[in-house]
């Protein structure tokens, strides 16, 4: 296929140069009905491409022309058999793949660590998740993924699984061995979904990590913005047929009942735009990419009180490979959080960082990066060392958490159920309602459906009295919770 050409992006374009008397939605009409000051910021162009699913333009959910020229051509250049474009994030493609695998009651084999989507997937299936344990690094303060080992005691104890979500990369580009999951994973009979939220540029360097679809997994999510180059919530599906495991009409059924039917045409143009830019400079923007991080990450490990890891944790089964793209930072060794430096970052050098928790940042490079922008940071990273290094007391690095819960209900059952409010410190023994997640290390601790202990009761508390950020429930300050009043468990 001639990976040159934008079929959706060229028809948009061509639509909007005939400049046709619209009576449909958007009501803005071409920006004439938009907000002035909006209007002059946005500019006319992407107001005219701002369009409906009007017969030239295609329609994403059953697509037959441009749309499906463009998909088409995105499968070529992610080595899928289908890719499906998601106007909704990669949310919504975490999401699909996992309906269109289970229904009511089934189980899926699923990391502690997993994003809020899966969850959500599991909820509105019915779905019975089975847990698998991410391997803590206990030198960092972070997770891992799954070892092969680990998913092999559990299809072993659950054959009838029907589905197994492997996160690859991990938030932190950290890869388990991908190809090894996939195979064993396929002996059982059970498909592979792949959680390739951080992981579109490897799709197109030989020193980067193995993509899914190289690696055989049946689906694979990817978000396209957030490392791709197109626009924020534009993400793509990959499906693997070969395997014959997951049914392409069914996911496109899923996806289309989960998508808006007001799809933007600015979003799926730049992942027209965008898959176009991969295909055929993918590999030069890779590696321009992996030269700026390893320079970022050779001058950092040169700052005093400051780590940013490399190939040298590789060797285990959880850290079978790296995406040095990812700029882990650690800097419990200055005496400060990372919540305190991306204050500080922000506040002293108007740096803005991908995330933070108690031991460490994370900082993305990206083809949108420069030497500019790289070496803002080091010498932002070298003052903040220059300030804290040796003036105060290091952080001692505690990476507990409680045993995974014994899970009563299946999550859609106690997140539907009637609940009741207890005081927290008062509630082991009830079947929680909500979720609770405590940063570090980002694993929830409590989910729909979970039997609450005091380990789980002292161990929220402890992380909420020294201030770090609790997620989920609906009573933020965590006095109180949303527990199950009555109901049936499953056998």
């Amino acid at each position: 296929m001639d990976q040159h050409v934008t079929p959706l992006f060229t028809a948009l374009k061509k639509h909007a140069a005939g400049n046709p008397v619209q009576f449909h939605i958007p009501g803005h009409k071409k920006g004439l009905g938009t907000d002035a000051e909006f209007r002059e910021f946005i500019g006319d162009n992407a107001l005219s491409i701002d369009l409906i699913n009007i017969a030239p333009l295609d329609d994403l959910h059953q697509p037959t022309g441009v749309i499906l020229e463009a998909q088409k051509l995105a499968a070529e250049a992610f080595g899928a058999d289908y890719t499906y474009f998601s106007v909704q994030g990669t949310s919504n493609a975490i999401m699909t793949m996992i309906l269109s695998v289970c229904s009511e009651g089934d189980k899926i084999i699923v990391p502690r660590n997993i994003h809020k989507s899966v969850m959500s997937a599991i909820i509105f299936s019915g779905a019975k998740p089975v847990f698998v344990s991410p391997v803590q690094d206990e030198n960092l303060g972070i997770d891992h993924g799954i070892t092969t080992s680990a998913l092999e005691k559990a299809l072993r104890r659950h054959p009838d699984a029907k589905g197994v979500l492997v996160i690859n990369p991990t938030y932190f580009g950290v890869c388990a061995d991908l190809r090894s999951i996939v195979d064993l994973a396929h002996s059982y009979g059970v498909p592979v979904l792949v959680d390739e939220a951080h992981g579109v540029l490897i799709h197109f360097h030989e020193d980067l990590p193995v993509s899914a679809m190289q690696a055989g997994a049946d689906l694979a999510a990817t978000s396209v913005h957030k490392l791709g180059g197109s626009m924020t919530q534009s993400s793509v599906l990959n499906l693997n047929a070969k395997t014959g495991l997951v049914n392409p009409q069914r996911v496109q059924t899923i996806l289309s009942m989960l998508t808006t039917t007001s799809t933007s045409y600015i979003l799926l143009a730049s992942l027209d735009t965008s898959r176009r830019n991969l295909a055929l400079n993918g590999h030069e923007m890779a590696a321009r990419t992996i030269a700026l991080s390893n320079y970022a990450r050779d001058a950092i490990n040169n700052i005093d009180g400051l780590y940013s890891f490399g190939k040298e944790i590789l060797g285990t089964e959880a850290t079978f490979n790296i995406d040095p793209t990812k700029l882990n930072i650690h800097v419990r060794h200055l005496g400060i959080t990372g919540y305190e430096t991306e204050n500080w970052l922000r506040e002293k050098y108007k740096i803005e960082v991908e995330l933070s928790d108690m031991y460490n940042i994370l900082c993305l490079i990206t083809p949108g990066d420069t030497q500019e922008s790289v070496d803002k940071l080091i010498s932002a990273l070298r003052v903040l060392s220059a300030v804290h290094y040796s003036k105060g007391e290091i952080y001692e690095l505690k990476v507990q958490v409680p045993e995974i819960p014994q899970l009563a209900l299946i999550p859609r059952d106690a997140f539907y159920a009637d609940t009741q409010v207890v005081p927290f410190r008062e509630s082991a023994g009830y079947i929680i309602a909500e979720f609770i997640y405590v940063y570090p290390p980002g694993i929830p601790i409590l989910l729909p459906g979970e039997v609450i202990t005091q380990d789980n009761i002292d161990y929220i508390i402890d992380h909420v009295e020294i201030g770090l950020p609790v997620k989920g429930p609906e009573d933020r300050s965590i006095n109180y919770v949303k527990v199950i009043v009555e109901a049936e468990p499953i056998s």
